[in-house]
C-alpha cells in the first residue's frame, strides 16, 4: 500500500472530568464529531449525554473510585479534595490508562474548554512521522492539547518530574503539565531565541519534541500572530473548519476560550441544554466574548476582518 493510502497514525485524547458537563458541551461533542478519525476517552461522574458522537466515549466512574485506580496505577495515595488537582496527572495519563489506549499510536491530554477545527489538516502524519510529544504553544507543553506517542519511553517521561511522587499527592494544583513537565523538555525558556535554540538542541527530549504556537488561545500573555496584543474578537466553526474575524482565510485546529469563558458562563447560565444543543447541531456557529451563537454560514471572509 503506497504511503498516500495508508491511515493516518491513530490517535486518542483522555480527559477525566468530574462535577456537571460545561454548558458549552454540545460544542465540545459536535467538533468531535467532526474529527471522525480521532477517539476521546472521558472518565467523570456527569451521566452519559445524549447525541454522543461515536468517536467519543464516556466511562462512568464515580470521583473516590477513579482516585483509587489512580492510586493503585502510581502506588501513591491520591485524595484530593479539588477534583481540579486531577491537572497534574495529566503527563501520566498515558501510564495510568496504557490498557484502553494500547491500540493507539499516539495519546493525548486536553481540556474541554475549548472546540476543535480539523486536527487532521494540522497535525498531519507528516508532523507526527518524527516527534514523539507535539505542543502547540512555542515554549512550554501546552496542557489543554498535547499529543504524545504511544511508547513506553513517553508514557513514563513524567517520571522524570523532581519529586513527583509528593507533587502528585499532595492537595495543591502544581500546574505540572505546563511546568515541571514542561521542563523535561525545554529549558531556559525565558533566554533570548538564538541562546534557547542553541542550548536546546543539547537536549535529545527537546529534538524529539515539537513546540509550535498553533495561535489557539487568543487574550492570553502570547502575542498574536503579527506579534502584537489585538485578538479576534469572534471565532467562527463551519462544518468543523475553525476561523475567525482577524485572521482571513487562516484556520485553526482548535479554539482554547479560557478567558472567555467565565464571562461566557455568566451570560448564559440560564440558556437551557436543548438551546445550546440546537445551536450546536447547525453545525455552524459564532463563538465570541458572549458565548455561542447560530452564524447560518458565515465565515471570516465574511465579515472583511477584525472590528
Amino acid at each position: 500500500m503506497s504511503a498516500a493510502l495508508q491511515a493516518p497514525p491513530s490517535l486518542c485524547f483522555v480527559i477525566p472530568y468530574f462535577g456537571r458537563w460545561p454548558f458549552w458541551m454540545p460544542f465540545f461533542l459536535e467538533s468531535c464529531r467532526a474529527n471522525p478519525s480521532i477517539d476521546w476517552l472521558l472518565f467523570s461522574d456527569c451521566g452519559q449525554v445524549e447525541h454522543c458522537p461515536p468517536n467519543v466515549r464516556i466511562v462512568d466512574i464515580g470521583y473516590d473510585a477513579y482516585c483509587a485506580r489512580v492510586t493503585r496505577a502510581l502506588g501513591i495515595e491520591f485524595a484530593p479534595q479539588n477534583p481540579y488537582k486531577l491537572c497534574d496527572l495529566k503527563p501520566a495519563l498515558g501510564y495510568i490508562h496504557e490498557e484502553e489506549l494500547r491500540r493507539y499510536d499516539f495519546w493525548a491530554f486536553g481540556d474541554l474548554d475549548l472546540v476543535f477545527g480539523d486536527l487532521r489538516a494540522y497535525f498531519t502524519p507528516e508532523r507526527l512521522a518524527h516527534k514523539d510529544l507535539l505542543s502547540t504553544h512555542r515554549r512550554r507543553v501546552s496542557g489543554h492539547c498535547c499529543l504524545l506517542r504511544n511508547t513506553k519511553r513517553m508514557r513514563e517521561a513524567f517520571f522524570r518530574i523532581r519529586d513527583w511522587r509528593t507533587l502528585f499527592s499532595d492537595q495543591k494544583h502544581h500546574a505540572l503539565d505546563e511546568g515541571a513537565f514542561s521542563r523535561i523538555f525545554i529549558r531556559h525558556k525565558n533566554w533570548p531565541d538564538w541562546l534557547f535554540r542553541l542550548a536546546a538542541q543539547a537536549n535529545p527530549w527537546y529534538r524529539r519534541a515539537e513546540f509550535v504556537e498553533a495561535f489557539s488561545t487568543p487574550n492570553a500573555k502570547v502575542p498574536w500572530i503579527d506579534g502584537g496584543f489585538e485578538f479576534p474578537q469572534r471565532w467562527f466553526w463551519d462544518h468543523g473548519v475553525l476561523s475567525n474575524d482577524r485572521d482571513v482565510g487562516r484556520t485553526f485546529p482548535y479554539f482554547h476560550f479560557v478567558v472567555w469563558k467565565n464571562s461566557m458562563r455568566n451570560i448564559c447560565e440560564g440558556v437551557s441544554n436543548e438551546s445550546c444543543a440546537e445551536i450546536a447541531s447547525a453545525k455552524c456557529w459564532m463563538i465570541d466574548l458572549h458565548g455561542f451563537h447560530s452564524a447560518g454560514s458565515a465565515s471570516a471572509d465574511d465579515t472583511g476582518g477584525s472590528e
